[in-house]
């Protein structure tokens, strides 16, 4: 490490003294861009990730939704499989039935 930056001291020492100030402002400005508060690169990645984050569950929900009208349009269509899932989920029975409920 020591020896890249004799070597990058050595070529700044030779240049202009024009180029070293546009060298060493260039460095401020990107150290200044990376770090500053509305500028950060950090909080930038934060926001890619958050954002990557909310499609993934966006998509999850797309597909819960269409599971759902799956169900909906096959419970509106088939009056046993309204049935069965009256029974199963809301513990429906026919007048004189035995409905034992169990807890998992």
């Amino acid at each position: 490490m020591e020896g890249k930056m004799t070597s990058l001291r050595e070529k700044l020492r030779g240049r202009s003294p024009l180029a070293r100030w546009i060298f060493w402002s260039t460095l401020a400005f990107l150290l200044f861009i990376c770090l500053s508060r509305t500028g950060n690169v950090f909080r930038w990645a934060q926001a890619g990730l958050t954002l990557r984050r909310q499609h993934r569950q966006i998509e999850r929900y797309n597909e819960e939704i269409r599971t759902l009208d799956d169900q909906v349009r096959s419970l509106s269509t088939n009056r046993d499989t309204l049935e069965q899932f009256a029974r199963e989920r809301f513990h429906f029975a026919e007048p004189g039935e035995d409905v034992y409920v169990f807890d998992e």
